[in-house]
């Protein structure tokens, strides 16, 4: 429940599949929708059954009983984070047990749709029972313990053991109990009827093997599934909070019609906030994403900061890096020995902050080495801001390089992954900023319309849809046969 710690302000990372908009519009397309998440009782001194209140009401009041279901277990009720290094496994473990045996016996769900390997014991369950699944890898990650240690957990991994993926080929129940871990996300991947990446680019990077760091098993397992014919990509979508007509954390409000004046209040109000020379003619650059070098390629821009700053100082070029990670040191570094600090600003992440910087900056910045999906390329444009991007993944799929003379594009792609690269897109982008400001603000217009039709929950849910669809082998709207 990405979207749930992100209002616990624990930061949860991308997994935002599964949140309020999303469910409601799969209900309003005809989908019979439970939901089930860990029962977080206190987290940040806020009680969570009020978060689930606000976050799941709407569903809840439209639906003709509750369909919202807490998996119980004293792992959840005071925990500070949602994830730890050390407890990840009994964290999971305790939610599957908790499905497997209560929830799933209660619902009698005809299709049950899971997401990461923290859920990847349930498809098995699912096909031991006769019941479909769907399962969406968010990000390529596993773990791997064995049977006793699930079975130790309350799950009697014993009915459903052969329809597991172990680390070596299982000869029987006896000889794999102890011996022979279960991959938690292999597992997932191979007993689902049907397997989502949330972006189809991802999913053809990693079943081509371009990522080295994906495992040689999962990248099979994946493989097998397209071979089949039953695996695909599915683009996330932001929450509908993310619109700068009634976005909560912004002051200045604007529209696709008034997009100008509102980015110019909005980068003055970051620029004084942050300490930014003020400027309304500077083209801001911002980074929104955690600063972590190994996937989003912030190191990058550090190796060519300074020369960045000090070519375009005529322009009066900014960097807003409103972001927290292990990288953020190099860029406090760089800044506080070349005396940069009113023209490159460099704080934690905070909601109020990242949303301000959305509505003032021209341009984002992400440069991942990789992208299973991404949102902050997906919010960009909504505010009438251009990524700069890396071509992969998620970034792909819904980046456009600008063409001005076509009328198309919403942002500047980069294809070699390294500074240099980076530098030509960041030159493309300040080259758009030189252009008249009429020239830019109907460009702007067509990347805010565009980009409000295309990343929606609304689109998301339809594409879930014709998934569920397909592996039930009928329409949701007519009468599904009897639960399992």
């Amino acid at each position: 429940m990405g979207n749930l710690a992100q209002r616990l302000s624990a930061k949860a990372g991308g997994m935002a599949d599964v949140s309020a908009s999303l469910v409601k519009a799969l209900y309003d397309q005809g989908a019979d929708v439970h939901v089930a998440l860990p029962n977080y009782r206190k987290m940040f001194h806020l009680d969570v059954a009020h978060v689930h209140e606000y976050e799941f009401g709407r569903v809840s009041r439209a639906l003709p009983e509750q369909r919202i279901h807490l998996a119980e277990d004293r792992v959840f009720y005071h925990r500070q984070r949602v994830y730890s290094a050390k407890e990840n496994h009994l964290i999971s473990l305790a939610f599957q047990r908790e499905v497997i045996n209560h929830i799933i016996p209660q619902v009698r769900p005809h299709l049950i749709h899971c997401n990461d390997w923290m859920t990847g014991l349930i498809p098995a369950v699912a096909k031991r029972h006769g019941i479909k699944s769907i399962f969406t890898v968010h990000n390529i990650h596993t773990e791997r313990m064995t049977l006793e240690t699930i079975e130790d957990r309350g799950i009697d991994a014993a009915d459903f053991w052969q329809y597991l993926y172990y680390k070596h080929q299982p000869h029987n129940y006896e000889e794999s109990r102890n011996a022979n871990p279960v991959d938690l996300l292999a597992t997932g991947i191979m007993s689902a009827d049907h397997v989502n990446s949330v972006s189809p680019k991802f999913l053809s990077e990693v079943v081509d093997g371009v990522h080295n760091h994906i495992p040689g098993h999962i990248r099979h397992e994946l493989w097998a599934k397209c071979q089949h014919g039953a695996a695909s990509g599915i683009l996330n979508a932001p929450d509908p909070s993310f619109n700068p007509v009634r976005d909560s954390y912004i002051k200045d409000h604007f529209s696709v019609d008034t997009v100008m004046a509102g980015k110019a209040a909005n980068k003055k109000r970051l620029q004084e906030t942050l300490g930014l020379k003020v400027d309304p003619n500077a083209p801001l650059l911002f980074w929104p994403s955690r600063l972590d070098p190994v996937q989003k390629g912030c190191h990058l821009v550090t190796e060519i900061l300074y020369q960045l700053i000090n070519d375009y100082k005529e322009d009066g070029l900014q960097i807003a890096v409103i972001a927290s990670g292990s990288y953020q040191p190099h860029f406090k570094n760089i800044v506080e020995t070349h005396k940069l600090h009113d023209k490159v600003a460099v704080c934690d992440f905070s909601e109020d902050l990242s949303h301000l910087g959305y509505a003032a900056a021209d341009f984002v910045l992400m440069p991942s080495s990789f992208e299973p999906c991404g949102l902050p390329q997906m919010i960009a444009p909504k505010y009438g801001a251009m990524t700069i991007a890396h071509d992969t993944g998620g970034l792909h799929d819904t980046v456009e390089h600008l063409n001005v003379d076509a009328e198309s594009g919403n942002g500047f792609l980069f294809r070699v992954f390294d500074n240099g690269g980076l530098r030509w897109a960041i030159d493309e982008a300040i080259n758009f900023h030189r252009l008249p400001a009429e020239v830019r603000e109907a460009h702007l217009q067509r990347i805010m319309r565009d980009a409000k039709t295309r990343f929606n929950h609304k689109t998301t849910a339809a594409e879930y849809i014709r998934r569920y669809e397909e592996v039930l082998g009928q329409s949701i709207s007519e009468p599904l046969g009897a639960s399992k």
